[in-house]
């Protein structure tokens, strides 16, 4: 079956179609409970922050144009994510949004990380919070710089400088990995 777009969904959300809630967690809760993960360094914490953010959304029932649904979501999510961060003294780590914890537990049985990809998260773990936010938003999430930008409350400027200073923060150390490829 194939499902409508992420703001068609929401709107039948809103309208009182239960159904639509699953594919928009299956399309972003795991995703989102990693990203906040990081700033939470508790899956069980970022599972509920994950499940307040849409929670949040259906109260708030925002008008959504065409692909805003999901830099919403995450927006509220990071916000959540901040003040319990706040709460907690925490900060975050690229560490904590790989797959699969050091401990082997993964959090889905069909999807492992490959030794490039656990270098990629060393590499970004040792760089500034902010070039790695932005880059894992952009590359890893696929945003756009507009979408990254509402996020992060940073111009689609600023989000440009800060990846593309994170691609270069992030060369040397790739290499000292061994990765030879690179993301344009």
């Amino acid at each position: 079956m194939r499902y409508a777009d992420d703001e068609t969904l929401f709107e039948r959300l809103l309208d009182g179609d239960g159904e639509a809630l699953r594919p928009l967690m299956e399309r972003h809760g795991d995703a989102l409970t990693l990203y906040v993960n990081g700033y939470v360094r508790d899956i069980d914490i970022a599972e509920d922050i994950m499940i307040e953010a849409f929670s949040r959304m259906l109260a708030k029932r925002p008008r959504l144009h065409a692909g805003g649904f999901k830099p919403y979501l995450y927006k509220t999510a990071r916000n959540l994510a901040l003040r319990h961060s706040r709460l907690r003294g925490r900060f975050m780590s690229m560490e904590d949004l790989r797959i699969e914890p050091e401990d082997g537990v993964r959090i889905e049985d069909d999807v492992l990380l490959d030794e490039r990809s656990r270098a990629l998260y060393r590499c970004l773990d040792r760089i500034s919070p902010d070039y790695r936010e932005a880059l894992y938003l952009v590359y890893i999430e696929e945003m756009t710089y507009d979408e990254a930008g509402a996020i992060m409350r940073k111009t689609r400027k600023q989000v440009d400088n800060l990846v593309q200073r994170g691609k270069r923060a992030m060369r040397p150390l790739l290499a000292e990995e061994d990765v030879t490829y690179e993301v344009d």
